[in-house]
């Protein structure tokens, strides 16, 4: 098997499940989006992404396991996320970029798929002169939903910025994301068996691909 992360684009997600594909909890104001049947909602996902894909530039990341999409990540500037005006610990930092939402598929849960996400977004983020990314963090441990469990942000780099009971806003300054760029690599090493090639420590990051003889699981 083969894993790497690529840039997320409009044709990958028709490859992502539902909620996943049709919410437009971030894209879209709370007035606007419940205005919106099932079908009308990925569509405006799909438009929401052709235009910041246009006019700010990359803004999501896909990891692909075998050539089919299995996870993805999403993030961009506070402007283009006017559903994040909700949220009790809005607005953001203005020098972060948020990260909106991730998602691996549950099968593959726990073997660090979404901490690859958030390397690959903090490695574009970086190269493009960004400094710090916020999240709007969901302390009530649900399994589906939109906003990312605060936990997993927690476990992947994020701190506490402004406290809430259920929706915490988080950050990570993207130095603290690239310091354990070359941890990430040997956890998955040791989990996949790969023998990890001499490197040296400034190497830029791009996309990941590691091969696999066993499946993966979210972490």
């Amino acid at each position: 098997m083969s894993r790497k992360t690529a840039r997320l684009t409009v044709d990958h997600l028709a490859e992502l499940a539902d909620p996943v594909r049709s919410c437009v909890f971030w894209e879209l104001a709370p007035v606007d989006r419940a205005r919106l049947d099932h079908d009308e909602r990925i569509a405006q996902k799909e438009s929401w992404l052709s235009t910041v894909l246009r006019d700010w530039g990359s803004c999501g990341r896909v990891v692909r396991l075998d050539g089919r999409t299995v996870g993805h990540i999403v993030y961009a500037p506070a402007a283009r996320l006017p559903g994040a005006a909700s949220l009790p610990t809005a607005p953001g930092s203005p020098d972060a970029i948020i990260a909106a939402t991730a998602w691996v598929e549950p099968a593959l849960r726990g073997g660090g798929l979404g901490r690859l996400l958030v390397q690959a977004m903090a490695a574009d983020l970086v190269e493009r002169g960004h400094s710090a990314i916020e999240a709007y963090g969901d302390t009530r441990g649900r399994t589906v939903g939109c906003v990312l469990p605060a936990e997993f942000l927690g476990s992947v780099g994020f701190k506490t910025q402004r406290a809430h009971p259920t929706t915490p806003r988080m950050r990570m300054e993207l130095r603290t994301a690239l310091s354990w760029k070359d941890e990430v690599e040997l956890a998955l090493e040791k989990m996949w068996g790969v023998v990890r090639p001499t490197h040296k420590a400034t190497r830029p990051i791009g996309s990941v691909r590691v091969a696999s003889r066993s499946t993966a699981r979210l972490r």
